[in-house]
């Protein structure tokens, strides 16, 4: 049996990252799909693990030969997954989790339908402008330009499968296994 394809989206700040981390750590045989980006590396981000860092002229290239699942501009960088990782892993019969934002979700919707949208909702702006000033890495303008979008992230909330609220790392990654035990067995009820 084929692996389920998970997209996880949310605002930038929500703790996409963390949670996808504890959640690798606590369901065997998910993996997390690993995207293409023209953003410079932040410290501590490792080729190949964190993301492939790649120029825009490689991006356009991979984009023209029509070799990424989805892509998008934000923040005014691209990203995109590598449809070709995306097969292997799921062939193999292995979960794999995408962390992308919500175009890029979108995308992913209309060419993979059989994928699970998961959506990450803050507990509340207020907590999510705290995560974001905490984490250190933005500016004052780039913290405002991401506050700003995450609100017209969080309306196409309604587009997705599901919601999370990441309150506390431990419920959401309980809820998200949660999500995952049921889709499977969705799934063997129907292939049976």
């Amino acid at each position: 049996m084929k692996g389920v394809l998970i997209v996880l989206s949310g605002p930038s700040g929500v703790g996409k990252g963390t949670v996808c981390q504890a959640l690798l750590n606590k369901q065997p045989g998910l993996k997390l799909s690993v995207s293409v980006t023209t953003r410079p590396p932040r410290t501590g981000e490792v080729e190949g693990v964190s993301y492939y860092f790649v120029s825009k002229k490689k991006f356009f290239e991979l984009l023209a030969q029509d070799k990424l699942l989805e892509w998008a501009h934000t923040y005014d960088f691209f990203y995109g997954t590598p449809c070709e990782a995306v097969e292997h892993v799921l062939n193999q019969g292995e979960d794999l989790i995408l962390e992308i934002d919500v175009q890029g979700g979108m995308q992913v919707k209309q060419r993979f339908s059989s994928a699970i949208t998961i959506f990450l909702y803050p507990p509340s702006m207020e907590e999510l402008l705290h995560r974001l000033k905490k984490r250190a890495s933005d500016s004052p303008e780039d913290i405002q330009k991401r506050q700003h979008w995450a609100a017209k992230e969080m309306q196409m909330s309604t587009q997705y499968d599901y919601v999370v609220v990441n309150d506390l790392v431990e419920n959401a990654v309980s809820k998200i296994q949660a999500i995952l035990t049921a889709e499977k067995c969705r799934r063997m009820s129907k292939a049976q």
